[in-house]
């Protein structure tokens, strides 16, 4: 079993800078993703950012790409997301998830890809 926590969300001034952290309790599917998504209250899950554990590839939606990314330390089982230039449209719910063992994956961005989860870490924008 994964177990996925996220750690260092907060409350950051527009314009400013955050980075979470997601730590597993193991090593995730060598082959599989780890992502960040987030929910906004009254909005669905959106996938921000993914990572795939073995080549490094990433992914982003289009609303982050250029102010957010996505890193990994495969040694501390750790994956980052680097948030500059935050707007108040980006608070949110944060979560961290990773794919499960075995699967084949079509869409990296789509949360119903995801198997284990974390319990997130809340990110407000606002001045």
């Amino acid at each position: 079993e994964v177990q996925l926590v996220e750690s260092g969300g907060g409350l950051v001034q527009p314009g400013g800078s955050l980075r979470v952290s997601c730590e597993a309790n193991r090593p995730t599917y060598s082959r599989g993703f780890v992502g960040w998504f987030r929910q906004a209250p009254g909005k669905e899950r959106e996938g921000v950012a993914t990572i795939k554990r073995d080549d490094g590839n990433t992914s982003y939606a289009d609303s982050v790409k250029g102010r957010f990314a996505i890193t990994q330390d495969i040694s501390k089982n750790t994956v980052y997301l680097q948030m500059n230039s935050l707007k108040p449209e980006d608070t949110a719910m944060y979560y961290c998830a990773a794919t499960g063992f075995y699967r084949v994956v079509t869409d990296n961005l789509d949360p119903d890809e995801y198997t284990y989860w974390g319990q997130g870490t809340q990110v407000t924008v606002s001045s």
